[in-house]
Protein backbone atom coordinates (compact mmCIF):
# COMPACT_ATOMS: atom_id res chain seq x y z
CA UNK A 1 0.00 0.00 0.00
CA UNK A 2 1.02 3.22 -0.85
CA UNK A 3 1.11 5.65 2.22
CA UNK A 4 1.04 9.50 2.36
CA UNK A 5 2.31 11.76 5.84
CA UNK A 6 0.00 14.01 7.02
CA UNK A 7 1.28 15.57 10.13
CA UNK A 8 3.34 12.75 11.58
CA UNK A 9 0.20 10.29 10.28
CA UNK A 10 1.19 7.56 7.61
CA UNK A 11 -2.13 7.27 6.11
CA UNK A 12 -3.39 4.69 3.17
CA UNK A 13 -3.56 6.27 0.06
CA UNK A 14 -6.74 4.31 -0.57
CA UNK A 15 -9.48 5.13 2.03
CA UNK A 16 -12.53 2.88 2.26
CA UNK A 17 -15.88 4.41 1.65
CA UNK A 18 -18.80 3.06 3.13
CA UNK A 19 -21.65 4.69 1.27
CA UNK A 20 -22.02 2.04 -1.12
CA UNK A 21 -21.93 -1.28 1.06
CA UNK A 22 -23.45 -4.15 0.09
CA UNK A 23 -26.79 -4.95 0.94
CA UNK A 24 -29.29 -7.47 0.73
CA UNK A 25 -31.89 -7.38 -1.62
CA UNK A 26 -31.47 -4.10 -3.14
CA UNK A 27 -31.81 -2.30 -0.26
CA UNK A 28 -29.73 0.55 0.48
CA UNK A 29 -30.66 0.59 4.13
CA UNK A 30 -30.19 -3.58 4.63
CA UNK A 31 -26.36 -3.73 4.88
CA UNK A 32 -24.65 -6.95 4.38
CA UNK A 33 -22.83 -6.85 7.39
CA UNK A 34 -20.89 -10.03 7.15
CA UNK A 35 -19.88 -9.53 3.62
CA UNK A 36 -18.68 -5.70 4.84
CA UNK A 37 -16.90 -7.38 7.65
CA UNK A 38 -15.06 -9.48 5.19
CA UNK A 39 -14.23 -6.58 3.07
CA UNK A 40 -13.14 -4.55 6.46
CA UNK A 41 -10.92 -7.24 7.28
CA UNK A 42 -9.61 -7.18 3.83
CA UNK A 43 -8.29 -3.94 3.79
CA UNK A 44 -6.97 -4.17 7.05
CA UNK A 45 -4.97 -6.74 6.39
CA UNK A 46 -3.60 -4.68 2.97
CA UNK A 47 -2.47 -2.02 4.59
CA UNK A 48 -5.82 0.33 4.59
CA UNK A 49 -6.08 2.31 7.91
CA UNK A 50 -8.83 5.09 6.76
CA UNK A 51 -12.19 4.48 6.63
CA UNK A 52 -15.22 6.61 6.51
CA UNK A 53 -18.35 6.75 6.75
CA UNK A 54 -21.60 9.83 7.32
CA UNK A 55 -24.89 10.27 9.19
CA UNK A 56 -26.77 9.61 6.25
CA UNK A 57 -25.40 7.22 4.16
CA UNK A 58 -26.97 3.80 3.78
CA UNK A 59 -30.58 4.95 5.29
CA UNK A 60 -28.65 6.20 8.51
CA UNK A 61 -27.26 2.57 9.10
CA UNK A 62 -23.76 3.12 7.83
CA UNK A 63 -22.03 4.46 10.81
CA UNK A 64 -23.26 1.59 12.79
CA UNK A 65 -22.34 -1.06 10.89
CA UNK A 66 -18.66 0.32 10.30
CA UNK A 67 -18.36 0.95 13.93
CA UNK A 68 -19.10 -2.61 14.44
CA UNK A 69 -16.85 -3.99 11.90
CA UNK A 70 -14.02 -1.63 12.91
CA UNK A 71 -14.50 -2.44 16.60
CA UNK A 72 -13.24 -6.05 15.89
CA UNK A 73 -9.70 -4.24 15.39
CA UNK A 74 -7.61 -2.10 18.14
CA UNK A 75 -9.04 1.23 17.67
CA UNK A 76 -5.06 2.56 17.19
CA UNK A 77 -4.71 0.83 13.65
CA UNK A 78 -7.34 2.86 12.09
CA UNK A 79 -8.03 5.77 11.38
CA UNK A 80 -12.18 6.86 11.42
CA UNK A 81 -14.00 10.18 9.20
CA UNK A 82 -17.07 10.93 10.06
CA UNK A 83 -19.33 13.85 8.58
CA UNK A 84 -21.59 16.54 9.84
CA UNK A 85 -24.67 16.31 7.39
CA UNK A 86 -25.41 19.94 6.50
CA UNK A 87 -26.58 19.00 3.05
CA UNK A 88 -30.15 18.56 5.01
CA UNK A 89 -30.72 22.68 6.43
CA UNK A 90 -32.97 21.40 9.37
CA UNK A 91 -30.18 19.46 10.92
CA UNK A 92 -27.55 23.07 11.17
CA UNK A 93 -29.07 23.60 15.09
CA UNK A 94 -28.57 20.09 16.15
CA UNK A 95 -24.41 19.47 15.85
CA UNK A 96 -24.25 19.10 19.24
CA UNK A 97 -26.73 15.97 19.43
CA UNK A 98 -26.09 14.61 16.36
CA UNK A 99 -22.17 14.72 17.03
CA UNK A 100 -23.15 12.51 20.21
CA UNK A 101 -25.17 10.09 18.06
CA UNK A 102 -22.74 9.73 15.64
CA UNK A 103 -19.98 8.83 18.39
CA UNK A 104 -22.71 6.14 19.89
CA UNK A 105 -23.68 4.90 16.48
CA UNK A 106 -19.35 3.97 15.77
CA UNK A 107 -18.87 2.92 19.36
CA UNK A 108 -15.81 5.20 20.09
CA UNK A 109 -14.82 8.08 21.96
CA UNK A 110 -13.43 10.01 19.42
CA UNK A 111 -13.12 10.88 15.37
CA UNK A 112 -9.48 10.92 14.15
CA UNK A 113 -10.94 12.90 11.11
CA UNK A 114 -14.46 14.87 11.20
CA UNK A 115 -15.80 17.06 8.24
CA UNK A 116 -18.06 19.88 7.65
CA UNK A 117 -19.94 18.37 4.84
CA UNK A 118 -20.87 19.36 1.59
CA UNK A 119 -20.55 22.59 1.62
CA UNK A 120 -22.41 24.01 -0.94
CA UNK A 121 -24.65 26.67 -2.46
CA UNK A 122 -27.43 25.82 -0.75
CA UNK A 123 -25.72 25.57 2.76
CA UNK A 124 -23.08 27.99 2.68
CA UNK A 125 -25.13 31.16 4.35
CA UNK A 126 -25.82 28.60 6.85
CA UNK A 127 -22.99 27.24 7.53
CA UNK A 128 -21.38 30.85 7.65
CA UNK A 129 -23.96 31.36 10.31
CA UNK A 130 -22.70 31.95 13.88
CA UNK A 131 -26.41 31.49 15.58
CA UNK A 132 -26.04 27.88 14.54
CA UNK A 133 -22.82 26.99 16.20
CA UNK A 134 -21.58 24.47 14.27
CA UNK A 135 -17.70 25.82 13.28
CA UNK A 136 -17.35 26.79 16.90
CA UNK A 137 -18.82 23.35 18.67
CA UNK A 138 -16.70 21.64 16.37
CA UNK A 139 -13.68 23.60 17.31
CA UNK A 140 -14.20 22.97 20.82
CA UNK A 141 -14.48 19.74 20.37
CA UNK A 142 -10.76 19.21 18.74
CA UNK A 143 -10.01 21.39 22.01
CA UNK A 144 -11.64 18.50 23.90
CA UNK A 145 -9.52 15.46 22.26
CA UNK A 146 -12.92 14.17 20.69
CA UNK A 147 -11.98 15.07 17.07
CA UNK A 148 -8.32 14.96 15.85
CA UNK A 149 -8.18 16.57 12.44
CA UNK A 150 -11.03 18.86 11.36
CA UNK A 151 -11.83 19.51 7.83
CA UNK A 152 -14.48 20.08 5.23
CA UNK A 153 -16.25 18.90 1.84
CA UNK A 154 -17.23 20.59 -1.24
CA UNK A 155 -19.41 19.79 -4.03
CA UNK A 156 -20.58 23.60 -4.03
CA UNK A 157 -18.36 25.89 -6.86
CA UNK A 158 -15.34 27.74 -6.42
CA UNK A 159 -16.82 30.81 -5.18
CA UNK A 160 -18.85 28.51 -2.61
CA UNK A 161 -15.11 27.08 -1.21
CA UNK A 162 -13.45 30.48 -1.40
CA UNK A 163 -16.35 32.12 1.03
CA UNK A 164 -15.85 29.11 3.29
CA UNK A 165 -11.94 29.30 3.47
CA UNK A 166 -11.93 33.07 4.03
CA UNK A 167 -13.99 31.85 6.81
CA UNK A 168 -12.92 28.73 8.12
CA UNK A 169 -9.67 28.25 6.37
CA UNK A 170 -7.31 28.58 9.66
CA UNK A 171 -9.19 26.32 11.62
CA UNK A 172 -9.74 23.59 8.37
CA UNK A 173 -6.68 20.94 8.47
CA UNK A 174 -7.62 18.83 5.20
CA UNK A 175 -10.26 19.11 2.14
CA UNK A 176 -12.13 17.08 0.79
CA UNK A 177 -13.09 17.76 -3.04
CA UNK A 178 -15.01 15.35 -5.80
CA UNK A 179 -11.78 14.93 -8.03
CA UNK A 180 -11.27 12.94 -11.20
CA UNK A 181 -9.79 13.02 -14.56
CA UNK A 182 -13.68 14.62 -16.17
CA UNK A 183 -14.14 16.88 -13.29
CA UNK A 184 -10.50 18.31 -13.43
CA UNK A 185 -12.48 20.52 -16.23
CA UNK A 186 -15.92 19.85 -15.81
CA UNK A 187 -16.41 21.10 -12.57
CA UNK A 188 -13.18 22.96 -11.95
CA UNK A 189 -11.66 20.83 -9.71
CA UNK A 190 -8.06 22.14 -11.09
CA UNK A 191 -8.95 25.61 -9.71
CA UNK A 192 -10.17 23.76 -6.41
CA UNK A 193 -6.83 21.98 -6.12
CA UNK A 194 -4.75 25.26 -6.62
CA UNK A 195 -6.52 27.47 -4.05
CA UNK A 196 -6.12 24.38 -1.47
CA UNK A 197 -1.91 24.37 -2.45
CA UNK A 198 -2.64 27.83 -2.18
CA UNK A 199 -2.71 28.16 1.63
CA UNK A 200 -1.29 24.24 2.31
CA UNK A 201 -4.30 22.46 2.50
CA UNK A 202 -4.11 18.94 1.42
CA UNK A 203 -6.53 17.38 -0.93
CA UNK A 204 -8.84 14.30 0.28
CA UNK A 205 -10.41 12.51 -3.48
CA UNK A 206 -14.17 11.69 -3.23
CA UNK A 207 -15.73 9.69 -6.66
CA UNK A 208 -12.28 8.79 -8.32
CA UNK A 209 -13.97 7.23 -10.47
CA UNK A 210 -17.15 9.59 -11.02
CA UNK A 211 -19.82 7.15 -9.60
CA UNK A 212 -18.44 4.16 -11.65
CA UNK A 213 -18.63 5.76 -14.93
CA UNK A 214 -14.24 6.07 -15.50
CA UNK A 215 -14.67 2.17 -14.71
CA UNK A 216 -17.09 1.39 -17.61
CA UNK A 217 -15.76 3.48 -20.59
CA UNK A 218 -17.03 2.59 -24.10
CA UNK A 219 -14.15 0.35 -26.75
CA UNK A 220 -13.33 3.76 -27.92
CA UNK A 221 -12.46 5.03 -24.73
CA UNK A 222 -10.97 2.62 -23.67
CA UNK A 223 -8.47 2.01 -26.48
CA UNK A 224 -7.50 5.22 -26.00
CA UNK A 225 -6.09 4.31 -22.96
CA UNK A 226 -4.72 1.07 -24.24
CA UNK A 227 -2.58 2.39 -26.63
CA UNK A 228 -1.02 4.18 -24.31
CA UNK A 229 -0.54 1.37 -21.43
CA UNK A 230 -1.69 -1.73 -22.44
CA UNK A 231 -1.57 -3.67 -19.02
CA UNK A 232 -3.93 -1.15 -17.33
CA UNK A 233 -7.09 -1.44 -16.79
CA UNK A 234 -9.73 1.43 -17.31
CA UNK A 235 -10.39 1.63 -13.44
CA UNK A 236 -6.90 2.30 -13.04
CA UNK A 237 -6.12 5.70 -15.10
CA UNK A 238 -8.43 7.24 -12.76
CA UNK A 239 -6.07 6.28 -10.12
CA UNK A 240 -3.00 7.09 -12.08
CA UNK A 241 -4.14 10.47 -12.56
CA UNK A 242 -4.84 11.12 -8.79
CA UNK A 243 -1.32 9.96 -8.08
CA UNK A 244 -0.02 12.66 -10.96
CA UNK A 245 -1.27 15.23 -8.19
CA UNK A 246 1.07 15.96 -5.33
CA UNK A 247 -1.65 17.84 -3.23
CA UNK A 248 -3.34 14.46 -3.07
CA UNK A 249 -3.42 12.41 0.46
CA UNK A 250 -6.40 10.03 0.38
CA UNK A 251 -8.34 8.46 -2.56
CA UNK A 252 -11.67 7.65 -0.92
CA UNK A 253 -13.53 4.96 -3.06
CA UNK A 254 -16.32 3.13 -1.67
CA UNK A 255 -16.68 -0.84 -3.01
CA UNK A 256 -20.03 -2.83 -2.98
CA UNK A 257 -18.38 -6.16 -3.97
CA UNK A 258 -15.14 -7.63 -2.52
CA UNK A 259 -13.74 -7.94 -6.34
CA UNK A 260 -14.07 -3.81 -6.05
CA UNK A 261 -12.26 -3.97 -3.67
CA UNK A 262 -9.55 -6.02 -4.04
CA UNK A 263 -9.03 -4.09 -7.41
CA UNK A 264 -8.92 -0.29 -6.00
CA UNK A 265 -6.11 -2.02 -3.30
CA UNK A 266 -4.04 -3.33 -6.07
CA UNK A 267 -4.09 -0.63 -7.75
CA UNK A 268 -2.94 1.59 -4.81
CA UNK A 269 0.02 -0.63 -3.82
CA UNK A 270 1.99 0.41 -6.95
CA UNK A 271 2.41 4.15 -7.41
CA UNK A 272 2.35 4.86 -11.29
CA UNK A 273 1.62 8.62 -12.05
CA UNK A 274 1.24 9.74 -15.30
CA UNK A 275 4.16 11.17 -17.74
CA UNK A 276 3.29 14.57 -19.72
CA UNK A 277 1.61 13.19 -22.83
CA UNK A 278 -0.55 10.84 -20.87
CA UNK A 279 -1.51 13.15 -18.43
CA UNK A 280 -2.74 15.25 -21.85
CA UNK A 281 -4.44 12.58 -23.47
CA UNK A 282 -6.41 11.70 -20.82
CA UNK A 283 -7.70 14.84 -19.94
CA UNK A 284 -8.46 15.19 -23.46
CA UNK A 285 -10.27 11.88 -23.19
CA UNK A 286 -12.41 13.43 -20.40
CA UNK A 287 -13.35 16.41 -21.88
CA UNK A 288 -14.87 14.41 -25.30
CA UNK A 289 -16.49 11.97 -22.63
CA UNK A 290 -18.38 15.47 -21.95
CA UNK A 291 -18.77 17.30 -24.81
CA UNK A 292 -20.34 14.14 -26.25
CA UNK A 293 -23.37 15.24 -24.09
CA UNK A 294 -23.07 18.64 -22.92
CA UNK A 295 -24.37 22.00 -24.44
CA UNK A 296 -21.87 23.72 -26.12
CA UNK A 297 -21.88 26.93 -23.79
CA UNK A 298 -18.64 29.32 -23.60
CA UNK A 299 -20.21 30.89 -20.71
CA UNK A 300 -19.46 34.18 -23.18
CA UNK A 301 -22.61 35.52 -21.07
CA UNK A 302 -23.93 37.76 -24.18
CA UNK A 303 -27.40 36.13 -23.47
CA UNK A 304 -27.71 37.74 -19.85
CA UNK A 305 -29.08 41.11 -21.20
CA UNK A 306 -31.46 39.92 -23.34
CA UNK A 307 -33.41 37.76 -20.70
CA UNK A 308 -36.20 39.89 -19.68
CA UNK A 309 -36.42 37.33 -16.45
CA UNK A 310 -33.25 37.54 -15.21
CA UNK A 311 -31.91 34.07 -15.30
CA UNK A 312 -28.53 33.48 -15.31
CA UNK A 313 -28.49 31.25 -18.19
CA UNK A 314 -24.67 30.07 -18.44
CA UNK A 315 -25.11 28.56 -14.77
CA UNK A 316 -28.18 27.01 -15.73
CA UNK A 317 -26.13 25.32 -18.91
CA UNK A 318 -23.93 24.47 -16.50
CA UNK A 319 -25.95 22.63 -14.13
CA UNK A 320 -28.04 20.99 -17.31
CA UNK A 321 -24.40 19.88 -17.97
CA UNK A 322 -23.45 18.19 -14.99
CA UNK A 323 -26.99 16.73 -14.59
CA UNK A 324 -27.42 15.39 -17.96
CA UNK A 325 -23.17 14.27 -17.91
CA UNK A 326 -24.47 12.41 -14.35
CA UNK A 327 -27.47 11.06 -15.28
CA UNK A 328 -29.51 12.72 -12.80
CA UNK A 329 -27.57 13.30 -9.18
CA UNK A 330 -28.11 15.49 -6.55
CA UNK A 331 -25.45 18.33 -7.00
CA UNK A 332 -27.98 20.47 -9.81
CA UNK A 333 -30.81 19.98 -7.84
CA UNK A 334 -28.73 21.19 -4.62
CA UNK A 335 -27.48 23.97 -6.33
CA UNK A 336 -30.90 25.19 -7.58
CA UNK A 337 -32.17 25.08 -4.24
CA UNK A 338 -30.60 27.98 -3.48
CA UNK A 339 -31.56 29.92 -6.65
CA UNK A 340 -34.76 31.95 -6.74
CA UNK A 341 -37.65 30.30 -8.05
CA UNK A 342 -38.44 33.25 -10.13
CA UNK A 343 -34.72 32.52 -11.51
CA UNK A 344 -35.13 29.07 -11.88
CA UNK A 345 -35.22 27.38 -15.60
CA UNK A 346 -39.07 27.03 -14.87
CA UNK A 347 -39.39 30.75 -15.22
CA UNK A 348 -37.92 30.59 -18.88
CA UNK A 349 -40.96 31.36 -21.32
CA UNK A 350 -39.07 30.68 -24.50
CA UNK A 351 -39.39 33.87 -26.47
CA UNK A 352 -36.13 32.86 -27.61
CA UNK A 353 -34.00 36.17 -27.73
CA UNK A 354 -31.19 34.37 -25.63
CA UNK A 355 -30.81 31.86 -28.84
CA UNK A 356 -30.82 34.78 -30.70
CA UNK A 357 -27.34 35.84 -29.35
CA UNK A 358 -25.94 32.85 -28.70
CA UNK A 359 -22.52 32.77 -30.49
CA UNK A 360 -23.09 28.54 -30.04
CA UNK A 361 -26.21 28.74 -31.28
CA UNK A 362 -27.29 26.81 -28.74
CA UNK A 363 -30.97 26.28 -28.20
CA UNK A 364 -31.48 27.70 -24.70
CA UNK A 365 -35.26 27.51 -24.32
CA UNK A 366 -35.35 23.86 -25.32
CA UNK A 367 -32.59 23.39 -22.74
CA UNK A 368 -34.55 25.28 -20.12
CA UNK A 369 -37.44 23.46 -20.84
CA UNK A 370 -35.87 19.46 -21.06
CA UNK A 371 -33.93 20.52 -17.58
CA UNK A 372 -37.21 21.10 -15.85
CA UNK A 373 -38.45 17.82 -17.37
CA UNK A 374 -35.53 15.48 -16.25
CA UNK A 375 -35.63 17.65 -12.84
CA UNK A 376 -39.15 16.72 -12.28
CA UNK A 377 -38.39 13.24 -13.60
Amino acid sequence: MIYKDFKGKRISLYGMGAMRLPVIDGDDSRIDEAATFEMVDYAMEHGVNYFDTAWGYHGGNSETVMGKALARHPRDSYYLADKFPGYDLSNMDKVRGIFEEQLRKCGVDHFDFYLIHNVCELNIDAYLDPKHGIHDYLVEQKRNGRITHLGFSVHGSYDVMKRFLDAYGKDMEFCQVQLNYVDWGFQDAKAKVELLRSIGIPCWVMEPVRGGRLANLSEAEADVLKGMRPDEAPVAWAFRFLQSIPEVTVILSGASSMEQMRQNIAICEEDRPLDGKEMERLLALGRSMVDAKAAPCTACRYCLSHCPKGIDIPRMIELYNEHVFTGGGFIAPMALAAVPQDRQPSACIGCGKCAEVCPQRIDIPGIMKDFVQKLGA
